[in-house]
């Protein structure tokens, strides 16, 4: 009996690994609101350049009040990570704004992504990405920020190794995004193809 209830948690925990280790072989596009196409092309193009994934665009989906933040009527990341569609892989792109609780005083922190570390759902949004730049620059950040989250998903933390590598934490500044290559470093590479 001792065998049994043993054997038990190891195999519950070998299912669980292998649910977030199994290879990926496409990432599905949600649209959430009103996204421009060019949008969703962008990433589509990215990803597949980027990780080797195909891309499957999902029909939009509308913004509903419960996904909502209760203050100031952002869409609530975390409410969306919690209570993900019914997709693996999934990445949800939206142009409204996005927040989350990062701590007790910031319960709506403005962001640009939040990606599950590991997991297979992420949220973009490009309303702080296209402030006042031009639409390639919105496209360059965009860009970044789709495959950062992706990484994320994949099992990577932010990177301090490389300041230049995608995979930094932005800490709330578009300003480390620009600063940023299309890039992993050696040390997020390695991490990224063991999986």
């Amino acid at each position: 009996m001792k065998k049994i209830l043993l054997i038990i948690p190891i195999a519950l925990i070998a299912l669980t690994s292998f649910y977030y280790l199994k290879p990926v072989s496409k990432i599905n596009i949600q649209p959430l609101g009103d996204v421009s196409p060019e949008y969703i092309n962008l990433v589509k193009k990215s990803v597949k350049s980027f990780y080797g994934y195909d891309c499957v665009v999902l029909p939009k989906k509308e913004i509903t009040k419960d996904m909502l933040s209760p203050i100031k009527k952002r869409v609530d990341a975390d409410k969306i990570l919690k209570n993900k569609l019914s997709f693996d892989n999934l990445l949800i792109l939206t142009e409204t704004d996005i927040c989350y609780s990062k701590d007790k005083n910031n319960t709506e922190w403005g962001i640009f992504g939040l990606g599950l570390r590991p997991g297979k759902t992420c949220i973009i949004s490009t309303f702080r990405l296209k402030k006042n730049v031009s639409k390639q620059k919105t496209f360059e950040r965009l860009e970044k920020v789709a495959l950062h989250e992706i990484g994320h998903n994949l099992g990577l933390d932010h990177c301090t190794n490389n300041k230049e590598c995608m995979m930094n934490d932005a800490n709330g500044t578009i300003k480390q995004v620009d600063n940023e290559k299309l890039w992993f470093c050696e040390k997020c590479k390695k991490q990224v193809k063991k999986k």
